[in-house]
């Protein structure tokens, strides 16, 4: 008889998540506590991860950082370790988007979204991954975005980076998943959140990307508990280097 309910438990599982203050990563440290993970969270804000802690309880534990900074990723994550061990869990939900267009891209502004929204999620993964081979067992979960596969205005260096996302999921799922790793990405569509505040604080704007989609709304909060759940849990054990849209059917159009 098949157990359900046992494909989608995390008792016994730990979880980091990347931007964990606020919007997707912060939801992302809900569920999977939720589900039963003890939970990381990872973020620049002290204030917003010290009321996530009392929301979520014992199971959450946090620690300030900055995951740009890639020369402390290796410190960060036996900080992080501390509490609960080492993650079996990776949500790289932390993200950059400066809303430059072309001719004002600067180096900065490059190398800091191409830092955070890529180069974190891999080397980050790195530093946890010998923990996940010894254990057989581990899911990393990368942010794409709709931007991944479509330009939008004011948004080349971000969609470069989403861009490669895919890659990079793909790539470390072949490198990582005979161990017992499967590497996914979700690529969520409009949801509010800190990242997408221009676009919701513009009604028109927000209701001309609902009707862009095959649902016929933007996304909530709670859209992404599921697909999340499922690829942090054993229910995604031969699912590896893939997206997810969880889009409404926007880039199905």
């Amino acid at each position: 008889m098949v157990n359900i309910n046992s494909l989608f438990d995390l008792k016994n599982k730990v979880a980091l998540v990347t931007g964990a203050s606020s919007g997707l990563g912060r939801r992302a440290a809900i569920v999977l506590s939720a589900a039963g993970a003890k939970v990381i969270g990872v973020a620049r804000r002290r204030d917003s991860l010290e009321e996530l802690r009392k929301e979520i309880g014992d199971n959450f534990s946090f620690v300030v950082g900055d995951v740009a900074q890639r020369n402390k990723i290796d410190s960060l994550v036996l900080e992080a370790s501390t509490d609960f061990g080492m993650p079996d869990i990776l949500v790289h939900a932390a993200g950059l988007n400066t809303r430059q267009v072309a001719d004002q891209v600067n180096s900065d502004g490059w190398d800091r979204t191409l830092e955070i929204n890529l180069s974190a999620p891999f080397f980050l993964s790195q530093a946890a991954i010998s923990a996940m081979k010894e254990r057989g067992w581990g899911r990393i979960v990368n942010f794409a975005s709709l931007q991944s596969t479509r330009a939008f205005p004011g948004g080349l260096a971000y969609g470069v980076s989403k861009g490669g996302i895919v890659q990079l999921t793909r790539a470390m799922a072949e490198e990582w998943s005979e161990d017992g790793i499967c590497i996914n990405a979700i690529g969520p569509g409009f949801f509010p959140t800190e990242l997408t505040k221009a676009v919701f604080d513009d009604a028109e704007r927000a209701e001309r990307n609902a009707m862009q989609t095959c649902i016929g709304r933007n996304g909530k909060l709670e859209d992404i508990d599921g697909p999340l759940l499922f690829l942090c849990s054993d229910a995604s054990a031969y699912v590896t280097g893939q997206v997810l849209m969880v889009d409404g059917g926007f880039t199905a159009k």
